[in-house]
């Protein structure tokens, strides 16, 4: 019985200490539960107490948000205003461009060593000119054929094909057939030997043994179409020069219209003589000549090398205060030397007569310097 009484005891015991445990953990287990009922609503709170935070951050940061795009608004505008005020200045710039386009400053001494000359404007005559073609020939009146004056044997010679001899200077000699005699063959007048027809040993006969020209005064024959005819005449004034680029120029009165008309261009036929000392012009060349037939006043005169193209005008440039300026002008009759201006310059204005090329190449570079 004790045994059994002390089971049940024992048995009581751990029912009890159960029971307590199982209490004990049903009572945490409630308080656990309950701590995490709080700690839910706890971090309910918080979140609601994060959102309605973030609420506000949302409301203050769209506020912010709001002025941004406000700022950004109004600084777009003043953008626009500043490409407002960029573009005002950019046609600012461009009206100075146009103001300076065309001009160009040089310095007076270097333009003068650059072979720049600035003229006045003023009246002048052009001349109506006849345009001819022609030749440089020999001087017919300054020419002699050397001849023996016995027919004979030629004993020496003394002057050679190209040769300059005066008058009186001994040429050859001859050994006369008849009296066996040595005589002297001399030039009958100053100028070069152009023809050798003889040599040592040679017999004389009637042919010349020389030929000697006075190149000093040469002509100039022109062939005048017949249109022409009733505009020529002797005494007027003619201007001659080599053919392209002009190396060689003179300026003399007709001297004489042949009677006759050439056989083959049934031209006819003027001459003019040409001053030839320093042998300018060789027989032989093609030469050109501008017959001055009339003249015409005008108001404005200028020479031709004055006159430039630029950008499809004609122009010259007008010169003040080293400041050089195009000026498109409108051109009249010209005589191939000066040119009559209509329009677009006065008398008394100071331009660019010699030279202008430079002008022209100095503002071309200006022009492409500020493009660039």
């Amino acid at each position: 019985m004790k045994k059994l009484a002390l089971i049940i005891l024992v048995l009581f015991g751990l029912g009890g200490v159960y029971l307590y445990t199982q209490s004990s953990h049903a009572e945490e287990a409630h308080d656990h539960a309950e701590h995490k009922v709080e700690s839910h609503e706890g971090h309910g709170d918080e979140h609601s107490h994060e959102e309605h935070d973030g609420d506000n951050h949302a409301e203050d940061h769209g506020g912010k948000k709001n002025e941004h795009e406000d700022y950004g608004h109004e600084s777009h505008k003043d953008e626009d205003s500043h490409d407002d005020h960029g573009h005002g200045g950019h046609g600012h710039g461009d009206d100075h461009d146009e103001h300076e386009e065309g001009k160009t400053e040089i310095d007076a001494e270097h333009a003068k060593k650059a072979g720049v000359i600035v003229s006045k404007a003023q009246g002048g005559t052009i001349a109506e000119n006849v345009s001819l073609t022609g030749q440089i020939i020999l001087n017919s009146n300054r020419s002699a054929d050397v001849k023996a004056r016995f027919t004979g044997a030629v004993r020496s010679v003394k002057a050679e094909l190209g040769q300059k001899v005066e008058k009186g200077q001994v040429l050859a000699t001859v050994e006369s057939n008849e009296s066996l005699q040595v005589f002297n063959v001399t030039a009958p007048i100053s100028g070069t030997i152009l023809k050798r027809n003889t040599n040592i040993g040679n017999l004389t006969s009637d042919e010349p043994l020389f030929t000697i020209v006075d190149l000093s005064k040469v002509w100039a024959k022109f062939h005048i179409f017949p249109k022409d005819t009733n505009k020529i005449e002797e005494g007027q004034s003619v201007e001659v020069h080599t053919l392209g680029n002009i190396e060689k120029e003179a300026t003399a009165p007709i001297k004489m219209l042949l009677p006759t008309a050439d056989a083959l261009s049934q031209t006819y036929v003027a001459i003019v003589e040409l001053d030839n000392e320093n042998n300018d012009w060789r027989p032989g060349m093609t030469v050109e000549g501008d017959v001055a037939v009339s003249q015409q006043n005008a108001s404005v005169v200028v020479p031709m090398s004055a006159i430039q193209t630029m950008e499809d005008q004609t122009v010259i440039f007008v010169e003040n205060n080293n400041s050089y300026e195009m000026r498109p002008v409108k051109t009249g009759k010209t005589d191939n030397k000066n040119i009559q201006i209509l329009n677009g310059l006065n008398v008394g204005e100071s331009y660019v007569s010699q030279g202008s090329f430079i002008i022209k190449a100095d503002i071309l570079k200006s022009g492409a310097a500020h493009e660039h």
